[in-house]
């Protein structure tokens, strides 16, 4: 059993951060997550599907924990904006980094940090960092151990992407209020149905078998994830990430070239229908399109009686957003499969903590057996080594000065980011 198969039974673990949590809900006003990919996504997607869509502009009373900023791209514009926003005497930093060498996350920090200790002093910001971090190793944590921040464990033996049910997740869900306990219960609850041998009453086997058959006997060398609800959108780019990060190797398993993968696409119901499905049916037969529906959404809105001079809008007649929406997934299934584009739909009962655990717990044990179908190993990522080494040479990080070398002296315009000294 891998290690984050395991994650959903750290109950302990979730009793210390949500204690943790209602302690900080009530004394700061703001919060900064810092990290990318599988360090940020995670928790945004539970917070954009669990919390109110616009928590950040309701009062404290309303909101039920601080203000959410992400700082994961390097974008000085964003982090600017972001450190011009909050009030550093009221907010809290979690940095997320097993390794701490994430330059991204490392250079986001520092900027934070270097802030958080002019505006309020080093002893005082001290206090209102912590870290997700590798418990014993690192860069993360050499600074940890030296400045005393307040540490939660990334997990060892686990990739960054499968990270959302550990503290690198939970932490962010329960600041901003969410259920952590239901989160876990509900990874919990699908694993238990997921470890059927039987493969048709097994969802995540029957997704990984459909996917892979889609890409290497029919040409569908795209996955389109679609929910039809806008709370959703954000597990569509957690997925991406996990799919591609976990699927997209060079080699099989026996060291032969394979080039294996599905390339991941994140696409909103109804939204895209104005943008995608074009593409989708008449465009190049190379998709299979995951829709999500919801049985029952968390809001009910009438749309009003039009005007009766205006009998074209006479169909809306005691219907609701809710019905229109989703009866918009089920046209678009239609007109799909019509054009022989072949779409398979995921349906839930409504969006809560305990249906988001079983999406996380599904989705990655979906992938893990996909890779098993596609004979590649679904951990590590080695094909972002390359990027990466190249970022520290480009920057003039010690070690890599042979590679600096190799790409000044490319043909390609490496020359202009770089700085000389």
């Amino acid at each position: 059993v891998q290690r984050w198969q395991d994650l959903p039974d750290n109950t302990k673990l979730a009793d210390e951060i949500a204690e943790f949590a209602r302690d900080a809900r009530k004394r700061y006003e703001d919060f900064i997550l810092i990290g990318i990919g599988g360090s940020s996504l995670g928790a945004i997607a539970t917070i954009q599907a669990l919390t109110h869509p616009y928590r950040n502009l309701l009062a404290p009373e309303k909101r039920n924990g601080p203000r959410l900023f992400v700082l994961d791209n390097p974008d000085p514009e964003k982090v600017k904006a972001t450190l011009e926003t909050v009030n550093l005497s009221k907010t809290l930093v979690n940095v997320v980094s097993k390794s701490g060498q994430t330059a991204e996350t490392a250079a986001n920090f520092l900027v934070v940090r270097d802030a958080m200790y002019a505006a309020l002093g080093a002893e005082q910001a001290r206090k209102q960092i912590v870290a997700t971090t590798d418990p014993e190793s690192g860069l993360l944590r050499q600074m940890v151990d030296q400045e005393g921040y307040r540490t939660f464990p990334v997990p060892p033996g686990v990739d960054g992407r499968q990270t959302v049910l550990s503290a690198v997740g939970l932490i962010p869900a329960a600041l901003a209020g969410v259920d952590i306990h239901a989160l876990l219960a509900g990874a919990a609850a699908m694993r238990d149905r997921a470890s059927s041998a039987d493969v048709r009453e097994n969802p995540a086997y029957l997704l990984a078998a459909l996917s892979v058959l889609s890409d290497q006997k029919h040409g569908k060398t795209m996955l389109v994830t679609m929910p039809y609800a806008d709370s959703m959108f954000g597990i569509a780019d957690w997925f991406r990430q996990l799919w591609a990060e976990s699927l997209g190797k060079k080699f099989s398993t026996e060291n032969e070239v394979v080039n294996a993968g599905q390339t991941p696409i994140k696409a909103l119901g109804a939204i895209d229908q104005h943008s995608q499905i074009q593409l989708y049916t008449e465009g190049p037969n190379d998709k299979l399109i995951q829709l999500i529906a919801v049985n029952q959404y968390r809001a009910s809105v009438d749309i009003p009686n039009p005007p009766d001079d205006i009998p074209e809008l006479g169909y809306f007649r005691g219907e609701g957003l809710g019905q229109l929406l989703d009866r918009e997934r089920l046209a678009t299934s239609w007109a799909l499969t019509s054009a022989q584009r072949p779409n398979l739909t995921i349906t839930i009962p409504t969006i809560d903590a305990a249906i988001m655990g079983e999406f996380y717990y599904l989705f990655q044990l979906q992938t893990v057996m996909a890779g098993a179908l596609y004979d590649v190993n679904p951990f590590g990522q080695p094909g972002v080594e390359a990027g990466k080494n190249a970022t520290y040479a480009l920057m003039g990080r010690g070690g890599y000065e042979e590679l600096r070398r190799e790409l000044l002296d490319s043909p390609d315009d490496a020359n202009s980011y770089v700085n000389r000294p």
